[in-house]
């Protein structure tokens, strides 16, 4: 990736190309599937056409893959990779041209079919889903076909609608490509005559889950146990919507009455639910501001609550004195090597703090190591650059250590600053499908696992002192991973404009929950934007793991009018810069299913845009940070807002 950057600038220091010259790729159009490669060409024409002769053409790009000087280019992962061919016409001046190849995922490898077994009762109906992964894990959408052993006993369609016909045991298998699994399912001989749902009514929130059980009785009022229910809903009203899983856990996300039922065998029981709006919004009352002339990135709280810093995609990183927070004043700076402070975090107890840095003039980045016991006056000690000179995007202090990003090698590393004035390298871990395309953007740590969001390799949970599975900070071991397909998630703006850089891009762990936001960006710029505010998508998905071996999506935020970036979460409310949306606050109390922002989650919003900053009138929130009471939201282009929530003055009826 530094290599393109580099090559596009020397493009830019060339003269033209003489009018009518052009560069021609072949293939024009390709597509590769993960693991492959291809070899692209070029000639040089003239403006009538004509074959230039002995003009040398120079290759790069990347994207979710690589391409070499040579013109091969590896699919690394699910997506593009966008190829650039130049080359300098002696006399004229320099041609380009460039081509998007698409990646596409190896064949099947084995299928997941959302269950391995079912007890079933005569009469009962159950339908059958399941994903092709490829060797990757990559999703694939190859039709799944189903044959029963035993079709006597369980008849099943060919896309998977099954029906218990009489006692006995049959095996259904699924089949997608040359992946195969199974469900075993056993059909009882008792006959149910009743079924009854608990809780048989119930008044909710929108967004609140309810978990329905079903208790299956034969004409004698015996219980019959472990019998499959098959659930379904049905809502009542304009715009009533709400869903329930195979588990009868259900939730309504708009107002409105669902009848809820669960049939087993031939009988059927309902349940009912009247759901009422959730009316958590609330004001956001802005208690101070402080505009920068650069455009800003991450902010971090001192623990003793009187300073902040604020890093800049710029070469310095600013104390912010906000003992005052309604007059908060820049009490002082450090300047560095840098065109990028991404990353600022201090140690738990206060003492030093750590940011990261790119585009250093002299290519030695790494991180500095700073000291803040005197909060609003840091000093730079020192710096680690000695295997990590390429970038670091993101860091995370926690226990001794810092959890970094390495842009060159799409590897976390692991620092020591036990002695903070000579940090040293312990550890190192990365993601093992290939290195053509890898990129680690985000760690957070918590409680001995590192949450590393992977950008193409999704969500990776490592255990780096847990226990869970032996891992320590020198010998970092995988707990486990979560992929899932950016490209059809995101496919309305590859629509548009183009998918451009997508990617799993930071993460929270609360509770049994962890928050990953994806960052989304078009390929092009959208009118009317390129010299205004930017366009971002993304979307806040919710993942459960309360088995941290088998991490799962259950819910999802996505602004309409905004991407995702940074998030915070304290209490039962999540803070999150939704870049061109402004700031966000969501409510996340409870458990949590579907659709958030239609349940009517979000409780505040804060549009940070004004006069002053490097780009005035224009939002572009960055994140979120609770401190004391008070969020401070930071946007890159107006600088950093200092905010609270305001009390809701009487409950609405």
């Amino acid at each position: 990736m530094v290599v393109g950057f580099l090559l596009l600038a020397v493009m830019q220091q060339q003269p033209p190309a003489a009018s009518g010259a052009r560069l021609e790729i072949s293939p024009a159009q390709a597509e590769l599937q993960v693991g492959q490669t291809l070899q692209m060409s070029a000639r040089v024409l003239d403006a009538k056409g004509a074959a230039v002769p002995g003009v040398k053409v120079i290759w790069f790009g990347g994207g979710d893959g690589s391409v070499d000087s040579t013109g091969v280019v590896r699919g690394g992962f699910r997506g593009y990779v966008n190829v650039v061919a130049m080359a300098v016409v002696p006399g004229s001046g320099r041609v380009s041209e460039q081509v998007r190849v698409r990646i596409t995922p190896a064949p099947a490898a084995r299928l997941e079919l959302a269950v391995s077994s079912l007890k079933l009762a005569v009469g009962s109906r159950y339908s059958l889903t399941g994903t092709p992964k490829s060797v990757n894990d990559d999703i694939r959408y190859d039709p799944i076909t189903y044959a029963s052993s035993a079709p006597a006993v369980v008849a099943v369609t060919p896309d998977g609608r099954l029906q218990a016909l009489r006692a006995g045991s049959a095996t259904i298998t699924g089949s997608a490509g040359s992946a195969t699994a199974r469900v075993a399912v056993e059909v009882v001989a008792a006959v149910p005559a009743s079924v009854t749902l608990s809780p048989a009514t119930t008044s909710v929130r929108t967004g609140d889950v309810v978990r329905y059980t079903a208790t299956v009785k034969d004409r004698a009022g015996r219980v019959i146990e472990g019998l499959t229910p098959r659930w379904s809903v049905a809502a009542v009203g304009p715009t009533a919507a709400g869903q329930i899983d195979a588990q009868g856990a259900f939730v309504a996300e708009e107002q409105g009455t669902y009848t809820v039922s669960a049939s087993v065998g031939t009988v059927t029981a309902d349940a009912t639910v009247n759901a009422s709006p959730r009316h958590v919004g609330r004001g956001i009352e802005v208690v101070g501001r402080v505009p920068i002339k650069e455009r800003g990135a991450e902010v971090w709280p001192h623990p003793n609550g009187k300073c902040v810093y604020y890093s800049t995609i710029s070469d310095r990183l600013y104390a912010i004195d906000v003992t005052d927070p309604a007059k908060p004043v820049i009490a002082d700076s450090i300047v560095i090597d840098a065109r990028l402070i991404n990353d600022v975090m201090t140690t738990e107890d206060g003492k030093y703090g750590v940011f990261s840095r790119e585009g250093a003039s002299n290519r030695k980045n790494g991180i500095a190591i700073f000291d803040a016991s005197d909060a609003c006056h840091p000093k730079v000690i020192a710096d680690y650059t000695a295997t990590v000179s390429g970038g670091v995007h993101s860091a995370f202090v926690y226990q001794g250590h810092v959890y970094l990003t390495d842009d060159a090698t799409g590897s976390m590393r692991v620092i020591s600053i036990k002695d903070p004035r000579n940090p040293r390298e312990v550890g190192r871990w990365q993601t093992s499908q290939t290195e053509h395309g890898r990129y680690v953007h985000d760690i957070d740590v918590k409680d001995g696992l590192a949450y590393l969001s992977y950008w193409n390799d999704g969500l990776n949970i490592v255990d780096v002192g847990n226990g869970i599975k032996g891992g320590t900070p020198e010998k970092p071991v995988l707990v486990s991973q979560l992929k899932y397909d950016l490209n059809h998630l995101y496919r309305r703006v590859d629509d548009m404009y183009g998918l451009g850089a997508r990617g799993t891009h930071t993460s929270w762990r609360h509770k049994n929950y962890i928050f990953i936001a994806d960052e989304v960006y078009a390929a092009k710029a959208a009118k009317g934007h390129e010299d205004g505010n930017d366009l971002t998508w993304g979307r806040l998905q919710v993942v459960d793991v309360s088995d941290i071996t088998k991490p799962k999506i259950v819910a999802w935020y996505e602004p309409t009018d905004g991407g995702v970036h940074n998030v915070w979460v304290a209490g039962d409310s999540l803070y999150m810069g939704a870049y061109q949306g402004g700031g966000r606050v969501v409510d996340v109390s409870g458990e949590l299913k579907g659709d958030l922002l239609r349940q009517g989650r979000e409780i505040a919003w804060l549009f940070t845009a004004d006069s002053a900053g490097s780009r005035p009138r224009a939002t572009f929130t960055w994140g979120a940070v609770v401190k004391d009471g008070l969020i401070y939201f930071n946007d890159i282009n107006t600088g950093l807002w200092i905010t609270r929530l305001e009390k809701k003055e009487r409950p609405v009826p």
